[in-house]
Formats: C-alpha cells, sequence, structure tokens
C-alpha cells in the first residue's frame, strides 16, 4: 500500500510562492511512490478558532472536511510561508480546528504519528526560516514526527522557472530529496 501525503501551503494567496514551492516537493513524493493529495487551505475557509463557537455550532464543516483529509494521510509536506517571523494565522486556525476532537476519536488523531517535512519560501534573504521554527515547534507539540531537513528558499520572487520548477538545479534537488526522505520514512513508520 502507498504512502499518502498531503501536501499544502501555509499561505491563502493565489500566486503564493510557498504554493509553487509545495508543488515541486508533491512531484518529489510522487517520484518516491507516495500517493500526494495537493490541498488549498483556501478552498477551506474556516473562522477564527473560537470554542464558544464550537460549543454552539460544533465543528465547521470545513474543518471536518479537513479533519477527514488529514486522517486518511500518513505524512504531511507543508510549505509555510513566514509572516512577521513566525506562522501564518491562516495554517495555525487550520491546524487548531482540525485539532479538536469529536466523539469517538482519540485526541489528536489526525496528527499523532503523522510525519513532515518543513519547506518555506520568502522574497527575504532568509526564505521564511524563522517561521518554520514555530511550525515545527507546534507540530512537534502535537505528535507529529517532523523531519530534521528543512529548506528555506530566499529571494522567492526570483527562484522559479516559468514551468513552476526551481530555477537553482540544487534547490530543485534539495526539495524532491526531502521529499523522498518523508515518502521513505513515513513508508518504514507504516510497515
Amino acid at each position: 500500500m502507498d504512502v499518502k501525503v498531503l501536501a499544502f501551503a501555509g499561505s491563502l494567496r493565489v500566486g503564493s510562492f510557498n504554493k509553487k514551492l509545495v508543488k515541486v516537493a508533491a512531484e518529489g513524493a510522487r517520484k518516491a511512490g507516495a500517493q500526494v493529495t495537493i490541498l488549498d487551505l483556501r478552498d477551506y475557509p474556516l473562522p477564527v478558532f473560537d470554542e464558544d463557537l464550537e460549543r454552539e455550532q460544533g465543528l465547521p464543516s470545513n474543518a471536518r472536511r479537513l479533519k477527514d483529509i488529514f486522517l486518511t494521510h500518513q505524512a504531511f509536506l507543508i510549505s509555510a510561508p513566514e509572516y512577521n517571523s513566525s506562522i501564518t494565522a491562516a495554517l495555525k486556525n487550520a491546524i487548531d480546528w482540525i485539532s479538536r476532537p469529536v466523539p469517538g476519536e482519540s485526541p489528536l488523531n489526525c496528527f499523532d504519528g503523522k510525519v513532515a517535512a518543513l519547506l518555506s519560501a520568502s522574497p527575504g534573504a532568509l526564505g521564511g526560516l524563522r517561521g518554520l521554527v514555530a511550525v515545527r515547534s507546534i507540530l512537534s507539540n502535537i505528535k507529529v514526527i517532523v523531519l530534521p531537513d528543512q529548506l528555506a528558499i530566499s529571494k522567492a520572487h526570483e527562484a522559479f522557472q516559468e514551468d513552476g520548477t526551481l530555477k537553482d538545479p540544487k534547490q530543485q534537488a534539495a526539495v524532491e530529496a526531502i521529499a523522498s526522505r518523508l515518502v521513505g520514512v513515513a513508508g518504514k513508520l507504516k510497515g
């Protein structure tokens, strides 16, 4: 049985560099033999997490849809932009809603024992690296195994070719290698 990888960016912006980068990584995961689902958080609008809202109305339908998708994948490829040196509100909000237990479900069931690889892309000199620290911390604390390999692409506005691949062949190879390692580790854990 194939490893199922969920690939997504922590950005809502249509022209997001991180959406481009996660597609490069997704192709690397496919080459490594994984079944890959590319998800766009923009397709699942969510209210800001609020326990009062949850108590009154239950889990929003888009949160339930995301939760169901997360449950069926063993690994996550996440390209997370950095906003003000940290995680984006969209990514944090999605994680918060998805983490909410439903009756009959063990705590953090969508995340427990899953494997993640982190990437980022930014026009800045650090490529979004500071934001990955926060993403890594959050995921590790909700029982996700986060690979030590990560890559931050600086000057992202100049990094991509027209076909969506990276101009720098070393960066392209590094992204694909991280995706391949993710598939390998998830396969061994699933095995």
